[in-house]
C-alpha cells in the first residue's frame, strides 16, 4: 500500500490558497499551493508575493532544501558565500544547512514560488508568524522550534 493519495488533490487557482487563507508577512503575502498533507510531508510549495522591496532574515534549514522560482520581479540572493540576481524564469536551490537570505529588489514587488522538501515544520512556522503585518521576528528560539537557525539580519539591498 502506498502512502500516496488515491485521488489527486483539487487544483489551487491563481493567487488562491490551498486552505483559502492569505497570510500577511508585512511586505509580502503567502499562499500555500501544495501542503505537507498533500504529500505525506514530502514537500510544501508556497507562493510569496512581495508588495515592495525586502525579505526575511538570514537563516538556514536543518532538514529542508529550499527551492526558489522567480515568477515576476527581481530578487537578490545569497546562498553560502555566493551572490545571485534572479529574474522571472530563473531558479535557485538553497541546500539544507547552508546559510541563505534573499530580498525582492524592486519597488514594484515580485512573486516567488518556493518549495521546501521535506515540508518539516514550515507550515506551522508560517501559521505562527503570519497575520502580524510584519516579516518573521528575529527570535532565535522561534526559528529553532521550527527546524531553522536564525543567523542574521535581512539582506541589505545596497550590498549587492
Amino acid at each position: 500500500m502506498s502512502d500516496r493519495r488515491e485521488k489527486p488533490v483539487d487544483p489551487v487557482r491563481s493567487r488562491a490558497d490551498r486552505y483559502g487563507i492569505t497570510r500577511s508577512l508585512g511586505i509580502s503575502t503567502l499562499t500555500f499551493k501544495v501542503s505537507a498533507g498533500d504529500t505525506a510531508g514530502a514537500m510544501l510549495v508556497v507562493e510569496n508575493v512581495f508588495h515592495g522591496p525586502g525579505g526575511p532574515p538570514r537563516h538556514l534549514h536543518l532538514e529542508q532544501e529550499e527551492f526558489f522560482y522567480v515568477v515576476a520581479g527581481e530578487f537578490l540572493f545569497e546562498v553560502g558565500s555566493e551572490q545571485f540576481s534572479l529574474r522571472a524564469g530563473d531558479s535557485l536551490l538553497a541546500p539544507r544547512k547552508v546559510p541563505h537570505v534573499w530580498a525582492c529588489a524592486g519597488a514594484a514587488g515580485g512573486r516567488l514560488l518556493i518549495a521546501f522538501t521535506p515540508a518539516g515544520l514550515m507550515e506551522q512556522f508560517f501559521a505562527r508568524v503570519s497575520g502580524h503585518g510584519a516579516m518573521p521576528p528575529l527570535d532565535p528560539e522561534l526559528w529553532q522550534a521550527h527546524g531553522m537557525v536564525l543567523l542574521g539580519l535581512p539582506l541589505a539591498l545596497d550590498g549587492l
